[in-house]
């Protein structure tokens, strides 16, 4: 089966890193695939995915610093989505270390470290890149089952 390259539609969403705005960004992305008619579950998982990745900018990426989380959000015409939510915070290290689970970088265990595995138990594919002291882009890939299969 040959993956489509057509996209369909596409939007851009920019916004501070205050952690307010968390329900906002899954939100937006809800209503924007939204008319690809998605089950229950299948929105429940993007959902979960954007607000796993925009809180990552905001806990790790800026810390205590108030800067802006962009999002970029394509349909296909296969239904596929690609999000990528991005921000110029201070950099992942070692990717593949801090995608592990239980990894934090968070100080006394605050945090429980799931992020990228939550991530990746609701999308078809998580990449992600990242530069120390450039930011970090999280590319969350899945896709919407036809209602005619």
């Amino acid at each position: 089966m040959r993956t489509s390259q057509k996209i369909v539609n596409e939007m851009q969403l920019t916004f501070k890193s205050r952690s307010a705005n968390e329900g906002f960004a899954r939100t937006a992305v809800a209503a924007f695939v939204a008319g690809l008619d998605p089950t229950v579950d299948e929105l429940a998982d993007i959902k979960t995915a954007v607000s796993e990745a925009v809180t990552n900018c905001i806990v790790h990426g800026y810390r205590d610093t108030i800067a802006n989380i962009y999002i970029t959000a394509r349909i296909y015409d296969d239904n596929r989505i690609v999000v990528k939510i991005r921000d110029r915070g201070c950099g992942i290290d070692d990717i593949e270390k801090a995608m592990e689970p239980m990894y934090t970088t968070c100080p006394g265990g605050e945090r429980a470290g799931l992020g990228f595995a939550v991530m990746q138990s609701m999308c078809e594919k998580v990449r992600v890149t990242s530069k120390p002291g450039k930011g970090t882009i999280v590319t969350l890939t899945t896709r919407i089952a036809s209602r005619d299969e």
